[in-house]
């Protein structure tokens, strides 16, 4: 990959998010940056279409187009942020921890899990679901599995935008920057903020719920805090 190209990303293993290393590791593959978010939005978003479709489920697409979107998009980020913190001026123990730790994943897998036990344990007891108003009482296996899937991604994203947030905290206040690094880093902050931000999109389609609108505000505040602390923090050295 060249270095002029902006669309590619300088990934290597172990500076590499987990979902840039299964990119990455597909044989035959290797297509700009742009291109990897587009196919994986068509591709998710013409599963749901032929699945609604299929199933006599349209009150599905909304949401689920929401949530293909909030992927996507995710993705876009995750691989815009991943390019600039592999910047060479960038610390390495900062790339370490953001990357080679996988610690996003973990993250996106106690998100995942809650949002599994409230789905299956704790909605059921008040009768109607979430689940089930979106896909019946007695849901189509395949359509169910593809909610499921798409819930992962949109969980393992909440993940790596929690995480991004609090690696980038601790690498402003341990580290003093160039006046070019320092504008690399401020924009690896900002585009932290706005991929937190962008979990609102979820929010109307579970403002019936509670605990959601609990866990996926809170999520967004904390990272939007936290991303905010870090571009205050960032210190330039002369």
């Amino acid at each position: 990959m060249s270095d002029a190209d902006p669309e590619r990303t300088q990934a290597v293993y172990g500076e590499a998010w987990v979902y840039e290393s299964i990119v990455g590791a597909i044989p035959g593959v290797d297509v700009s940056d742009r291109t990897a978010v587009l196919v994986q939005f068509a591709g998710f978003e013409a599963v749901l279409l032929a699945l609604a479709f299929a199933y006599d489920l349209p009150g599905t697409v909304v949401p689920g187009t929401a949530a293909v979107v909030v992927a996507a998009a995710g993705s876009a980020f995750m691989l815009d942020i991943g390019r600039r913190a592999r910047n060479p001026g960038v610390p390495v123990r900062y790339r370490r921890l953001l990357f080679a730790s996988s610690i996003e994943v973990v993250l996106g897998v106690v998100a995942y899990v809650a949002l599994l036990t409230y789905l299956f344990v704790y909605d059921p007891r008040d009768g109607a679901t979430l689940f089930a108003a979106l896909l019946g009482e007695q849901p189509p296996v395949l359509p169910a599995a593809f909610a499921l899937l798409v819930l992962w991604d949109v969980c393992y994203r909440i993940g790596t935008g929690w995480w991004a947030a609090v690696v980038a905290l601790w690498r402003s206040l341990a580290y003093d920057f160039d006046a070019d690094t320092a504008a690399v880093v401020r924009a690896v902050d900002r585009r932290t903020l706005a991929f937190g931000a962008l979990q609102t999109v979820m929010l109307p389609f579970v403002w019936t719920h509670p605990p959601l609108v609990v866990a996926v505000a809170g999520h967004v505040a904390a990272v939007v805090l936290v991303a905010t602390g870090s571009l205050l923090a960032i210190k330039q050295g002369g």
